[in-house]
């Protein structure tokens, strides 16, 4: 089978490049097969030996993913297992993708002194840039291969999508399968891979229609935001409104409290009062 289109994805490194070693069936892809590495860096995969067509290491400082390239895009990879006698996997027109991380509950927040979304990814977290850079390549495997921006299948939470999880594909529904979907859901295999990623979100990202947008400021940049804007109208008994007719959230929630500490005082002392 001739391979058309591009081959290599703009800016993939192919430092660890496998194709002379392993070579590969040449095919025209049309589904895209999803995994995570469960680690923090870029497998070895035993030199190419169970490597797919790429990786997608998270840049947390330039909120980038890089991309390292080991076979051509419609070329065979070997992330996949496949069994004598049963269906094809890897050579049945997929392009696989491992994204370095985990999709493992237990790591959800640490590992091994690592923190989540610091220095690893765990994908079913994933912030925006991240599906955002995911979703570039969902977008240029459909405009130059025709790979569907589309899933049908769902993605199950690990460790419930491990084995037989009741979303894996039968032979004939592998073989008919358009579009994307992750390990867990190909047949002859066990693994749960990448978990209950958001697909959906990487697919409207994709195709331009997502209506959400991860905001780029750290902590003290959302507080300033939303409580130190001169913005909120003064409280209309205010006596300086006609001066000052906008005061920010935070100096009102002063305000109140003040007040509030104030009206506390007077009772106080007509309760004194009171009693003698």
């Amino acid at each position: 089978m001739t391979k058309s289109g591009p081959q290599k994805y703009p800016g993939a490194s192919t430092v660890y490049w496998h194709q002379g070693r392993y070579g590969g069936t040449p095919m025209e892809v049309n589904v895209g097969c999803l995994h995570t590495t469960e680690g923090t860096t870029v497998p070895t995969y035993a030199g190419g030996a169970s490597a797919p067509n790429f990786t997608a290491l998270p840049d947390f400082r330039a909120k980038k993913l890089k991309w390292y390239q080991h076979f051509d895009f419609d070329m065979s990879s070997r992330a996949l297992r496949n069994l004598s006698g049963g269906v094809q996997t890897n050579t049945l027109n997929v392009v696989q993708i491992e994204l370095v991380g985990t999709c493992d509950l237990a790591h959800r927040i640490g590992w091994n002194g690592a923190k989540a979304g610091v220095n690893y990814l765990y994908w079913p977290d994933a912030p925006d840039w991240a599906l955002k850079e995911l979703a570039k390549f969902v977008r240029w495997a459909h405009d130059h291969h025709g790979v569907r921006m589309e899933t049908s299948v769902h993605f199950k939470a690990y460790p419930s999508s491990y084995g037989n999880n009741g979303v894996r594909l039968s032979g004939s529904q592998w073989t008919r399968y358009l579009g994307w979907l992750g390990h867990q859901h190909v047949p002859e295999q066990d693994h749960g891979d990448p978990g209950d990623l958001e697909i959906a979100k990487v697919l409207a990202f994709a195709k331009g229609t997502a209506d959400s947008e991860e905001l780029d400021m750290d902590k003290k940049q959302v507080f300033d935001a939303i409580w130190d804007q001169d913005k909120a109208p003064a409280p209309d008994k205010s006596p300086t409104k006609a001066t000052n007719p906008t005061w920010t959230p935070l100096n009102m929630v002063r305000e109140i409290y003040n007040r509030l500490i104030e009206i506390g005082e007077r009772l106080d002392a007509i309760e004194k009062k009171v009693d003698q």
